[in-house]
């Protein structure tokens, strides 16, 4: 499955519907973004149970304001709605292909219960 571009409409239903997605923030004139813009396309197509999202920054600034992008690009994961992986910069393929082998490992029941304690610690 290619990456599909997402905007400030869209963004909250493709985190919430898909198990894992993957976010992409960048802009046209961003050369660190338009080289890693064909390592995300190749990872969207080796990975078709993954959601991989685009978000134009200079198209979506609400968005992007609203996520914190300070610099691009920054990459997003989210599985089963929870904000997992949150990093400004470009990754070459094989980082993104451990990054994608890490998020699929994840135990979410136990990400849940950490999330769980560290919300009590801090209530």
């Amino acid at each position: 499955m290619a990456s599909v571009a997402v905007t400030g409409d869209s963004f909250g239903e493709t985190i919430s519907t898909n198990n894992i997605v993957l976010v992409d923030f960048w802009a046209a004139w961003c050369g660190p973004c338009r080289a890693f813009g064909p390592i995300f396309e190749r990872a969207s197509e080796k990975h078709p149970n993954i959601t991989f999202a685009k978000v134009d920054t200079e198209a979506e600034q609400g968005l992007a304001a609203a996520a914190g992008i300070n610099s691009i690009p920054t990459l997003m994961a989210f599985r089963d709605n929870i904000l997992i992986f949150n990093q400004a910069g470009a990754l070459a393929a094989p980082q993104l292909e451990q990054l994608i082998e890490s998020i699929v490992a994840l135990d979410m029941d136990e990400v849940r219960a950490s999330i769980e304690d560290q919300e009590s610690a801090t209530a």
